[in-house]
């Protein structure tokens, strides 16, 4: 323990005090939306980003320890392990140096130096390295034998087992690394054979490319390593060779004779044949796995935008799913999202029954008192939007366009199937729809994040570190929004602190044969759900228009007392207390403090008694795009435009001007100084302004400025 506590604090800025009960809390089995809400005296008011590092630094330390565990285990059996190598690897901080250490006795595939011992040449290189024979040639003719029947044999058996000695030394690799993180330059050239092919030309910038492996931007790495994945370039990573050869000859070459000449053949050998690629390879992994975390963060930036985008709220809606020749599908939604009514109407080319599909709009608008209408923002979007907008509706209806990624992957899965089994894709991708007007959050958990579509190479970066931060996002959306009971989904339940997928489907199954949950204790009686799911996850779980207010606020269960005792001390009642911000702040809060109730937590119960059930979120708001621009063709340089931001990376963000192609602001073009971080300017899904600055039409790409 003191050991794990030491390792995170010596990565992070947090004290030993934070970091021992917070891992206490953690080994309890609580959640990081649990800790960061309703543990704050103990862990010193850490937020969740602090707590998410304790937990990285946590796995990291234990991942270590595992490996010297197993190496540890291997050198024991070797009966190679003495107490100063034991001490060495169990004194070892990272990875990179429990490998080196372990190296020498790696049992690996028969290599050029062990058969040069099965030879008897192993003294032999002893000699060479030692630098003192005068006759190198009468000593190496004594190891003369078998398959060793030249002088020249003898000593190429030697170089390779000194090649190997060479290998190994951790001075030596650690230098080279230096010098590859200093100074490595990463470049590609074009398969020539591949140079014409169509698929090649989105990655033609790297047909012939050099620059520092340390400078290059992670979108740039991940492009050319997904070029060279798909065959379209070779890769290579450089240093100065002159140099690094230099380096080793200087720490091994301390004479001026045969031996010293035999030496340096080896360690040229052994830095192109084994050093070089194996550290080179090593460098370009950490690269990458610093392009990963990069892009994974962009992504999770993203996503909790996403996830926590402007909902609608429980209003009655209509969704359009619209196309073309398969026609527009159209559904019905009351105030909770469920479906009521789905019909297909023809208003585009090649049917053009536009004056049809108008009466229908409005009858179904007038049948279903429909508050709002969701067009998604795939095929004929536009042109459904145009002829939605001619219609003229008795009461006043909202029109949003809502992004589509992500809906069809929704309507063809298990989850979807479950919820609508009579219906066809086409019906439950425009439910999806219209749900992700009125609550994004509630829609978009029951899709793989990846598919979403607000990250870029997320194929490409490691898949378990991906999908881990993606699962914290939404956990982290979910828990900070909270979840109604009575009527959130499996998928949404799933995400609540100390909930998860099975006590998730408990909770919806006990909802579906007993009713609505009447109050959070009522919550015990799921199967299954004991006294630990229940102090993680009470307080996230709301129950609406309840006995007890506190039921449908962040309250947590074990506060109850509390508040009744402030209401009490003020000769109110909870229910009376819940809104009044001048009785509330009067309140002295020392007064209610105990061994493990602080001002943190005390303060945070009256935030929540002032607004209970708050949504942090921001209520949606209509856009209208430039209705004259309808393809690329109709672009200009200079024009001003409405667009909504659909995507963020680490170069800039695409912006939706309502068409098919999404324009780019470069960071360049987003400040006039310079910017750090993209999201510090815009936010997904934000309506902003740009401003045309080129058109490629031939290469479909649209150049863009935030316009201020």
């Amino acid at each position: 323990m003191t050991q794990l506590i030491s390792y995170i604090t010596s990565n992070t800025t947090l004290s030993q005090h934070s970091v021992k009960n917070t891992i206490a809390l953690l080994n309890e089995e609580c959640t990081i939306p649990f800790i960061s809400r309703y543990r704050k005296e103990r862990t010193g008011n850490l937020d969740e980003v602090q707590l998410g590092e304790i937990v990285k630094y946590k796995e990291q330390f234990e991942a270590i320890e595992k490996r010297k565990k197993t190496i540890l285990k291997a050198l024991q059996e070797q009966s190679v392990l003495t107490p100063e190598l034991k001490q060495k690897i169990e004194n070892a901080q990272d990875l990179t140096t429990v490998e080196d250490i372990y190296l020498p006795y790696k049992k690996s595939r028969k290599t050029k130096a062990e058969k040069a011992r099965q030879s008897g040449l192993e003294p032999l290189a002893k000699i060479i390295m030692s630098q003192n024979s005068n006759d190198l040639e009468s000593t190496a003719y004594r190891y003369l034998k078998g398959d060793i029947d030249s002088v020249d044999n003898a000593l190429e058996g030697a170089r390779h087992i000194i090649a190997e000695w060479i290998n190994e030394r951790t001075d030596i690799r650690n230098n080279i690394r230096y010098q590859l993180e200093r100074y490595a330059m990463i470049s590609s050239k074009v398969i020539k054979t591949k140079a014409d092919a169509e698929e090649a030309q989105k990655f033609r910038d790297y047909f012939d490319w050099e620059e520092s492996l340390s400078r290059i931007p992670s979108h740039r790495l991940l492009a050319i390593l997904r070029a060279e994945k798909e065959g379209f370039i070779r890769v290579k990573i450089d240093i100065d060779n002159e140099r690094a050869l230099d380096k080793i000859e200087h720490r091994i070459i301390r004479s001026n004779n045969a031996c010293a000449d035999q030496i340096e053949i080896a360690i040229k050998d052994a830095y192109k044949r084994l050093l070089l690629p194996s550290l080179s390879n090593e460098a370009l992994q950490i690269a990458k796995e610093k392009a990963d975390e990069s892009a994974i963060t962009v992504f999770s930036k993203n996503l909790k935008q996403l996830l926590l985008g402007s909902p609608l709220g429980e209003k009655r809606v209509m969704a359009i799913d619209p196309g073309f020749r398969t026609g527009c599908k159209v559904v019905c939604l009351d105030a909770q999202g469920q479906l009521k009514y789905n019909e297909t109407i023809y208003p585009h080319p090649p049917k053009n029954d536009s004056s049809g599909a108008m009466k229908k709009i409005s009858s179904l608008a007038d049948a279903y008192k429909i508050e709002a209408i969701a067009i998604g923002n795939g095929t004929a979007s536009r042109e459904t939007e145009a002829l939605i907008r001619k219609i003229h509706f008795k009461n006043n209806i909202q029109v949003f366009v809502v992004s589509e990624a992500g809906a069809s992957i929704y309507s063809a899965s298990k989850i979807a199937r479950e919820e609508f089994p009579n219906y066809d894709v086409t019906v439950r991708g425009s439910v999806s729809i219209g749900r992700r007007l009125q609550d994004p959050l509630a829609e978009l958990v029951k899709i793989d994040a990846k598919s979403i579509g607000v990250g870029q190479y997320q194929h490409d970066v490691d898949q378990s570190k991906l999908q881990k931060s993606l699962d914290h996002v939404v956990e982290t959306c979910v828990n900070a929004v909270g979840v109604n009971i009575n009527t959130a989904s499996k998928s949404l339940l799933s995400y609540v602190s100390g909930i998860g997928p099975k006590l998730a489907e408990n909770i919806f199954n006990y909802r579906n044969e007993n009713g609505a949950f009447t109050s959070r204790t009522a919550i015990k009686n799921v199967p299954r759900l004991g006294g630990k799911a229940f102090e993680q996850g009470a307080a996230f779980l709301r129950i609406k228009a309840p006995k007890n207010p506190l039921d449908d606020s962040a309250v947590h269960p074990e506060s109850y007392t509390i508040v009744t005792k402030m209401a009490k001390d003020l000769n109110t009642s909870v229910k009376d207390l819940i809104g009044n911000s001048q009785v509330l702040k009067s309140i002295n809060l020392k007064n209610y403090c105990t061994n493990s109730v602080g001002l943190p937590t005390l303060e945070d119960i009256v935030k929540e008694l002032e607004k209970p059930g708050l949504d942090i979120r921001e209520q949606a708001k209509v856009f209208s795009f430039n209705q004259n621009i309808k393809t690329i063709n109709d672009l200009r340089e200079g024009q001003l435009l409405p667009g909504i931001v659909n995507n963020i990376t680490n170069f800039g963000c695409f912006v939706d001007v309502g068409i098919k192609e999404s324009g780019l602001i470069h960071v360049s073009n987003l400040s006039d100084s310079f910017v750090k971080d993209v999201n510090d300017h815009v936010h997904l899904h934000q309506q902003i302004i740009v401003k045309v600055l080129q058109v490629d039409i031939p290469r479909k790409r649209i150049q863009l400025m935030l316009h201020k």
